[in-house]
């Protein structure tokens, strides 16, 4: 702890206060220890060192918004693989914040668990290294960071929504928005570029005013997409980068009294279990949630056989669930299936 204090600046008291949430202290003083804990290696040594023994046999699950059916389905799946092998699985918030993250995986390690799946925050530097140093195999999972070395597996994001905006615009769409996730995440980065790939392949004009960002959640959705609604000429169609936001999008819509999809198509890159009997029924880009927590579990038990496997990355093509909401026929891409108002107001619109 006091190699912790002086790579961090401060005192062995305010390290101690930070690892066990005892005192608050600021936000950059949280963030210099926890990059120190990172740096240093260090596992806390309390009333947790009888737990030791439980370690055997388990694997350390870390993850944000685990309330979010997405990764509710991935964790699902990753226990299920577990379990058939003999493992148990811990599991934690890291509410994506990348200091909460480092404070798991050196619990996980503290409690002596065989291997780490982590989404990552950020880019997970900090974690990976932890992980590193205690000899404790980690895989990423959902968010994969390219110059990592270590086994990953995500889901891929750039072609799906590519096609996904694609979609909308063989349709006739030409104001087509998009409310992108949480900043600085490598699964918004790419979203986002799929976007811009899109329009550019349809020769629309990408403009920035028509990306706001929803912060992954329901209240972000809302509020983006009412930005997007206030704008002196909005969208006839939007694509909401996942499923939280997506439902945030739905009720600003119908705050303002829009109809979906005769009055606003929508889209979402990411399906619900429910999505099949929304009223439209959901387009969206469904992504394969079981293999990927199954995945993941594979890629631990494989490196724990063997140490000196060389990285793996694996990545899954999401399935294009085409409905109701985008407007347009079932089961085609007709322009013409667009109703001629708003095709035209689309057309006219465009910029």
């Amino acid at each position: 702890m006091s190699d912790v204090a002086k790579v961090a600046g401060v005192s062995v008291t305010t390290v101690s206060h930070v690892i066990n949430r005892t005192r608050v202290v600021s936000e950059a003083t949280e963030r210099a220890v926890m990059a120190a804990v990172a740096e240093c290696g260090y596992v806390p040594e309390h009333t947790a060192r009888s737990l030791r023994h439980v370690g055997a046999r388990t694997i350390g699950v870390a993850m944000s918004a685990i309330s979010n059916v997405y990764f509710g389905e991935v964790v699902q799946a990753i226990e299920g693989e577990a379990a058939a092998h003999g493992f148990t699985m811990l599991l934690a918030d890291t509410h994506d914040r990348p200091t909460d993250e480092i404070r798991v995986v050196a619990n996980f390690l503290e409690r002596g668990v065989e291997a780490v799946i982590l989404a990552p925050a950020s880019d997970g530097r900090e974690a990976i290294a932890q992980a590193a140093r205690a000899g404790v195999p980690l895989t990423l999972v959902d968010r994969l960071v390219p110059q990592a070395a270590v086994d990953q597996v995500g889901t891929e994001n750039v072609g799906p929504m590519r096609e996904l905006v694609s979609h909308l615009a063989d349709a006739g769409h030409r104001r087509i928005g998009m409310v992108s996730g949480l900043p600085g995440v490598v699964t918004t980065e790419e979203r986002v570029a799929g976007y811009r790939q899109a329009l550019r392949s349809k020769g629309i004009r990408a403009s920035s005013d028509l990306i706001r960002s929803g912060n992954s959640d329901v209240a972000g959705g809302r509020a983006a997409l009412l930005e997007l609604l206030d704008l002196p000429k909005p969208p006839t169609a939007v694509v909401v980068a996942n499923n939280l936001m997506t439902i945030g999008a739905l009720q600003g819509a119908r705050e303002r009294g829009l109809r979906i999809p005769e009055d606003l198509a929508l889209v979402s890159f990411d399906d619900f279990p429910w999505a099949d009997v929304f009223h439209p029924r959901l387009t969206a880009m469904a992504q394969p949630t079981e293999l990927l927590g199954r995945e993941a579990v594979r890629m631990v038990l494989a490196r724990l056989a063997d140490p000196q496997l060389p990285p793996r990355r694996v990545v899954m093509p999401p399935t294009l669930k085409h409905r109701d909401s985008c407007g347009c026929a079932y089961g085609s891409l007709d322009p013409t299936a667009i109703p001629a108002d708003r095709a035209s107001a689309a057309t006219s619109s465009s910029t």
